[in-house]
This record gives structure tokens, C-alpha cells and sequence, in this order.
């Protein structure tokens, strides 16, 4: 891996960002986009002095970006390892920071007249390695976090059969699957899962979100939809770590971003994006209130 300087502005004769003004660039796993555009859109509302330039890309496009000089920060579906760490520590002289900002989910989708729209564990591996010759339709053959994810979790390391085709992007995907009722599509939770965005609204009129056998569940006959109710209690089983990965050791302006996500406005817009936040509980408790007499 080659790396370059952090891209201090300082170094160049500019004044250095900070949390309330500069602009730098971020990576952003495409399958993320429409709750991190709510996130900067909230940010640049209130740092009006702030402008955070996200490209949306596949996982492995992100990390390569990260070796860039012009790139701070990256919002992917996995964190770094031991070695990552070291060889980032030895180059730029400190180790970025990561952690999980929320819980997301691979939802599976469906056309409104197809035959089927409840799947075990089972049969979705025997789609994916083409056992079953269903068309599989997700955003990229190789280098997506939803590639990878399925690959590893249900494939465990094998390789896709040849039904399994590749879409632009998670759009695409959802277009495809709307227009044919022989496909399944596999798509990040956050592109159908907000019942407050009129596109995704939208969108749930053109598709169903299939149901998803429950592996965690003492009933095996018990299936889930993605949903943040279901993501939180591990009913859904194809749940994933929203992660950040940052890579500045003061506060600057992807620190500042970073710290808006991980407490209470940043959580509130991925619960109500219906992801389920991973640095706050929004836990209901109920309560006694008593009359002072």
C-alpha cells in the first residue's frame, strides 16, 4: 500500500478546517448514499461555513481512497484490521480512528407479482451459487460491501453462479427488480426503508421486501423483514455495521462531522431513516409519576 501526506492544508499556507468551516472530501459505500445525504444535509445547515464533498462508490473503491491525499474520511461496511492499522501507523505516524455509526440491514426485494417472497438461509445460498437459476441482481459483481457480504456470510468464501448479474448501481437494482417478477435484488436497507421518503414510498409500490428466515429465533420457521425493529433484536439476518474511518488525529472538520453523527442528531437521523443507531439507545422506559402532597 502507498500512502501520501494527510493532506494538512496547513502545510500549504491555508488556514486549517475545523468543525465549523473548511470542506474536505469523504468515500461513501454507495449502497449508504440516502441516509449520509441526509446526514451532511442536516451538517452544512448548521455549519453553513462547512462543505463535506462525498463521492458514493463501491467498499473497495473507498478504501483505495483513503490512501489519497485529498480523502479524510470514509462510511463503509467494515472497519480496519490489525494490519491495516500498523501499515497506516507507519506511514502518516498515528492509526485513523473507526467505529460503528448504525446498524444496517441487505434487504431482499421482490417484484409485487412474484411467486415467492419468503426465503430461508437455504434457499437464498442456493440462488446465489446458482444452484437455484433465479436471476440475482445486486449493485456490482465484485467489490461492493453487499458483494462481499453475501459472499462471506452465506457463500462463505465461494463464488457466485452464473445468475447472479451486476447492476449500475442500488437504483438500478430496484428498477430491475420493479419491471420483472423472475429477479430477486439485494439492495442496502437504507435505499427502501425510510417510510418517510416519498422516492423510497415510492419504491415499496413497485417491490416487497421479502421475508428472511430467522436463524437467531428458537422457531426456525420464523421469518423478518429488514426493519429497525428487527435489525436491533437480531431477528433479521442480514444485518451489517455502518462503519466510519477517519483519518485525522486533531479536530478538524472530519472529526467534527464524525462526533455529529455518533450523538443525538446524528443517531436520530439514522433511526428515523430506520436504521438502527449504534451510539445511542432511544429506549422508551416507562414511568411513575407521583403528586407531591
Amino acid at each position: 500500500m502507498f500512502f501520501v501526506s494527510c493532506g494538512d492544508s496547513s502545510q500549504k499556507g491555508e488556514a486549517p478546517d475545523t468543525p465549523q468551516k473548511g470542506t474536505i472530501r469523504i468515500s461513501v459505500d454507495e449502497s449508504f448514499k440516502p441516509v449520509i445525504e441526509e446526514q451532511l444535509q442536516v451538517y452544512h445547515s448548521s455549519f453553513p461555513n462547512t462543505n463535506i464533498i462525498a463521492s458514493y462508490k463501491s467498499e473497495a473503491a473507498c478504501f483505495r481512497d483513503l490512501q489519497s491525499d485529498s480523502t479524510r474520511m470514509i462510511i463503509v461496511a467494515k472497519g480496519l484490521t490489525e494490519k491495516e492499522e500498523d501499515a497506516y501507523k507507519a506511514r502518516l505516524e498515528f492509526k485513523p480512528v473507526y467505529g460503528v455509526l448504525a446498524f444496517d440491514a441487505i434487504a431482499v426485494v421482490v417484484n409485487r407479482d412474484a411467486k415467492d417472497s419468503v426465503f430461508t438461509i437455504a434457499a437464498l445460498k442456493d440462488i446465489l451459487s446458482g444452484r437455484h437459476k433465479l436471476t440475482a441482481v445486486m449493485d456490482g459483481r465484485n467489490a461492493t460491501s453487499t458483494v462481499r457480504y453475501l459472499q462471506d456470510s452465506l457463500l462463505k468464501g465461494a463464488s457466485f453462479g452464473a445468475n447472479v448479474v451486476a447492476a449500475e448501481n442500488s437504483e438500478k437494482v430496484i428498477d430491475i427488480v420493479s419491471g420483472n417478477p423472475d429477479v430477486i435484488g439485494f439492495v442496502g436497507m437504507s435505499w427502501v426503508g425510510d417510510l418517510y421518503d416519498p422516492k423510497q414510498l415510492a419504491y415499496r409500490n413497485k417491490i416487497r421486501l421479502a421475508l428472511v428466515q430467522c436463524i437467531s429465533c428458537e422457531d426456525k420457521e420464523e421469518f423478518a423483514k429488514p426493519s429497525q425493529s428487527t435489525i436491533t433484536y437480531g431477528q433479521y439476518p442480514l444485518a451489517r455495521p455502518l462503519f466510519y474511518i477517519l483519518k485525522e488525529n486533531t479536530n478538524r472538520l472530519g472529526t467534527g462531522f464524525m462526533n455529529f453523527m455518533s450523538l443525538e442528531r446524528g443517531q436520530l437521523i439514522f433511526r428515523r431513516a430506520f436504521l438502527a443507531p449504534a451510539k445511542m439507545g432511544f429506549m422508551s422506559r416507562k414511568g411513575n409519576i407521583k403528586n407531591a402532597d
